[in-house]
């Protein structure tokens, strides 16, 4: 069930019209291009609030969560909240995750997912267009950003919007199938077992999908250097439980130049674990790359 291959991008019909923007949270169902529906929101930022809508060339960022998460999660509405500081603000559910539809499949058809969302972000009028993903959700904007390129391509075609004009990475895998912590050794159990995946439907209210890759996706190291030349940014702890430290430095020595590499002291893995000067220094760092 690979997606190495980006399809068009569907979206639900709710962007008004001439790209004009809300000064309030829009929800909306999205669909992706392989079918599936993906509960979306969309909040106008802290400069439209109660104001008016802002002007049509600034920044949105797109959000892509973690394993388990989805865009109620109260860790996923603060990193929203954060960002809103400096520009509008697109949250979704990866599917199998909230009240999307579908089972998650751990990182591979999740691109479909994140090109809708990118799309329906564009819709809004936005020029400019920030990917920022944690853990699962940081491996998944790795590969949409190496997928999906601005215009026509070999590899995508018409993107529909789906691109993005800048990448934000935090505490992504390099190379699938690492199990060298036992964070990795138990979440394999819960996505490879059938009682782990019946864990994760009733306990963690995530649907997994039952079926192996099949082929391997590619992974996000051999993603990196198809990025260029879209900024990119890989952030990651050093007391990261899931991934230590030969995981980001692969991807920061893949990007090469056109890449950047925070290694945050004295943090752990994700949304959970990216404090409130964390996010503003990521918010600044794509409002000056970006576009």
């Amino acid at each position: 069930m690979s997606s190495d291959t980006a399809g068009h991008v569907t979206r639900s019909a709710v962007v008004p019209e001439s790209g004009t923007r809300p000064s309030t949270r829009v929800r909306a169902s999205l669909r992706t291009a392989d079918g599936v529906p993906i509960d979306a929101a969309y909040d106008p930022g802290a400069t439209a609030s109660g104001i008016s809508a802002p002007p049509a060339g600034d920044l949105v960022f797109v959000v892509a969560h973690g394993f388990t998460g989805d865009l109620d999660k109260p860790h996923v509405r603060r990193i929203a909240a954060v960002l809103a500081s400096h520009g509008a603000v697109v949250t979704f559910s990866f599917r199998g995750h909230g009240a999307s539809g579908g089972r998650s499949t751990v990182g591979d058809r999740e691109v479909f997912d994140l090109a809708a969302a990118v799309a329906w972000a564009r819709g809004f009028g936005h020029a400019r267009v920030a990917t920022v993903g944690f853990s699962m959700g940081g491996s998944v904007v790795l590969r949409h950003a190496a997928l999906y390129r601005e215009g026509d391509g070999p590899e995508t075609g018409d993107d529909g919007g789906a691109h993005t004009d800048a990448v934000v990475s935090v505490s992504a895998p390099a190379r699938w199938y690492y199990r060298g912590t036992a964070p990795m050794r138990r979440l394999h159990w819960l996505v490879t077992r059938p009682a782990g995946r019946l864990v994760g439907r009733y306990g963690l209210r995530t649907r997994i999908h039952h079926r192996d890759w099949d082929p391997t996706p590619l992974s996000p190291v051999e993603a990196v250097p198809r990025i260029a030349p879209t900024p990119l940014l890989v952030v990651h702890g050093d007391r990261d439980g899931y991934f230590p430290l030969d995981h980001p430095r692969m991807l920061a020595e893949a990007a090469g130049r056109h890449g950047e590499l925070w290694i945050e002291p004295g943090m752990g893995h994700a949304e959970h674990a990216a404090g409130e000067d964390l996010l503003r220094r990521i918010g600044d760092w794509v409002a000056t790359r970006a576009g």
